[in-house]
């Protein structure tokens, strides 16, 4: 199999200012560190670092602290969001990904999330469907939504998303969408709202961490004619791959959300007057 010319983008693997680097240590502290001139950051090995030295140096780069050594690395999708600030609830790599596959989320989709909080999930999404695609995002709290501005746009994703503050049950102006995503403590009384905004064959997901929850969300997307309707929770076991003595960790985190999802299809027909 071969590639035509000019199909492949080359990215750069040297460190440019302006890059987001995770500086990561070998007791697997790390810190996620935007390159800038004239910077120094204080890390728990020794004397602050001269960040500017870093420019020009390849990712993977070994560099040597006063008490340790520590390696330059490219932040991952992963990173990203585990390193966002947050002043709301935690939504977890293992959740993020398995929701992305399940929804058929990708590049040019567009999807609707209600319920911003710090912007962790809409940083992944919107990394998802760019850079043809978008994400419109509301949340109640204007705080909020001003954080995640703010870890969106030191990952670079701030065109990609549209804010918009939201009252529970108002209608969505924005129609069409390929996905909704409600991360909030009652989104079946979201129900209606999004399916009106969603288009045909679009999947609905719902996170929320209590069984009382995704009982009531499931007999409402019922009721409201949805298909498919699947309930499931992500386990992600560590295991310590070590010579001769392999086993998982001793603590892992578990129970996180209990993932909903659902599909809109066409209402059935209405019967009209007759014996039958």
């Amino acid at each position: 199999m071969s590639f035509a010319e000019g199909t492949l983008v080359e990215h750069s693997h040297q460190i440019q200012e302006g890059d987001l680097v995770l500086l990561w240590f070998e007791d697997e502290v790390s810190y996620l560190i935007e390159v800038t001139r004239g910077k120094r950051m204080s890390i728990h090995k020794g004397k602050p670092l001269d960040v500017e030295s870093w420019i020009g140096r390849e990712f993977g780069s070994r560099i040597e602290c006063e008490h340790a050594h520590a390696f330059l690395l490219k932040p991952t999708s992963e990173d990203l969001m585990m390193k966002a600030s947050r002043e709301s609830g935690v939504i977890y790599p293992k959740d993020a990904g398995f929701i992305l596959l399940r929804a058929g989320i990708h590049a040019g989709s567009k999807v609707l999330e209600i319920g911003t909080g710090s912007g962790a999930l809409s940083l992944i999404l919107a990394l998802a469907v760019r850079p043809t695609g978008r994400l419109f995002t509301y949340d109640r709290r204007e705080d909020f939504m001003e954080l995640a501005k703010k870890n969106l746009r030191r990952a670079r994703l701030l065109d990609w998303v549209q804010f918009g503050k939201r009252e529970a049950r108002e209608p969505i102006p924005e129609k069409g969408f390929d996905a909704v995503i409600l991360d909030i403590p009652t989104p079946w009384e979201e129900v209606d709202a999004v399916k009106d905004a969603l288009g045909g064959g679009g999947t609905l997901v719902s996170l929320n961490p209590t069984f009382n929850q995704i009982e009531l969300m499931a007999e409402a997307l019922k009721a409201a004619g949805f298909i498919r309707i699947e309930s499931c929770e992500i386990l992600l076991r560590p295991i310590l791959a070590r010579a001769g003595k392999t086993r998982p960790v001793q603590r892992m985190v578990s129970h996180t959300e209990f993932l909903v999802f659902a599909t809109k299809v066409e209402a059935p027909a209405q019967k009209g007057p007759g014996p039958f």
